[in-house]
């Protein structure tokens, strides 16, 4: 029997939305709402949980069914299987209803008290505040060097300067992150994301914790998707709405290398610069025929790429999840 028997308006519409992805983390689960509530109940402010669970095997999802029958600002996405962190973040996203975000891990390495000091450096003006677990309690060769360096390669490129990028723990104001699609591997870039709308970012030390049960969803292998997913994100900041640009200047590239290619063939056969040689004594009209169709190449796939770009901005996204099951979500 539910604890709390109605709704009032600052549950429906709440001040604070809390988003947990969830994998198979039924061991730390109860000790982290237990928490999380006590440290939310000292804001003084109206909130919600947005609990996904992302296609547990074990009892977490179970647990979550607990704690919504037992609350309804608790709520529950359940999908269908498992998607991965950033799907399970941008439904968390979707499903908030808060004017203010808070993204955090179940796993209990996150300290809830740390939301506190996240919301007190977003009322300073900020429109994102970022974790940085300073004294990050993982494994230091598997997890801390590689986290490193990916940082360090991500401020560089994107130009947004941040510690810690994969820290889960980050405050939001629902304006600059209500429009960020998220899929792949992106939910580390969702500060990128919200920079290129203008947002005010910060950064501040918080606590982290070493895992006290379950396992590590990550490891070495999640550094290369990371660079992987870098790359897209050079290409979406200086290209996204302008494909034809970088298609169409390696076209253009092509066809002069094509075109001095021929020129020196030309030259060598018929003016016997800068040595006499035939056709088919050089490999010059062979790179000539190549680059041709290659810069030709380049420019239909700026083209295609043009389209996309406009079938995407004119039509709906589909989300990159299936929904199986919500509990307190209309």
């Amino acid at each position: 029997m539910s604890i709390i028997s109605h709704v009032s308006d600052t549950e429906q519409n709440p001040k604070l939305s809390i988003f947990i992805p969830v994998h198979n983390e039924e061991a730390s689960l109860h000790g982290l709402h237990r928490k999380l509530l006590d440290e939310l109940a000292k804001l003084g402010r109206s909130f919600e949980v947005v609990y996904v669970d992302d296609g547990s095997t074990d009892g977490s999802l179970k647990r979550l069914t607990a704690f919504a029958a037992d609350d309804p600002r608790v709520r529950v996405i359940s999908f269908r299987r498992n998607y991965g962190q950033t799907a399970a973040m941008a439904a968390g996203i979707e499903a908030s209803r808060g004017d203010v975000l808070v993204g955090l891990d179940a796993d209990l390495q996150n300290d809830p008290a740390d939301i506190a000091r996240l919301l007190a450096k977003l009322d300073e003006g900020f429109d994102v505040v970022s974790g940085w677990r300073i004294n990050r309690r993982d494994s230091y060769l598997i997890r801390v060097i590689p986290a490193r360096a990916a940082n360090w390669v991500i401020s560089s490129v994107s130009g947004v300067a941040l510690h810690d990028f994969g820290c889960t723990l980050k405050a939001y104001r629902r304006d600059v992150i209500k429009d960020v699609r998220l899929y792949g591997e992106m939910h580390r870039f969702i500060p990128i994301f919200t920079s290129w709308a203008g947002a005010r970012i910060a950064e501040i030390p918080v606590t982290h914790y070493p895992r006290g049960s379950g396992r590590s969803k990550y490891g070495l292998s999640r550094t290369v998707k990371v660079l992987f997913d870098l790359l897209t994100i050079r290409f979406m900041a200086k290209y996204w709405t302008k494909p034809l640009y970088l298609f169409g200047g390696a076209g253009i590239l092509t066809f002069v290398l094509s075109f001095v290619s021929l020129s020196l063939a030309l030259s060598m056969k018929f003016a016997g610069w800068p040595y006499q040689a035939d056709f088919l004594q050089t490999n010059l009209p062979v790179i000539a025929v190549v680059t041709f169709v290659l810069g030709i190449q380049f420019f239909l796939i700026g083209l295609v790429a043009e389209v996309n770009m406009r079938t995407y901005f004119e039509s709906q996204s589909n989300p990159p999840y299936s929904i199986k099951s919500t509990i307190n979500i209309s």
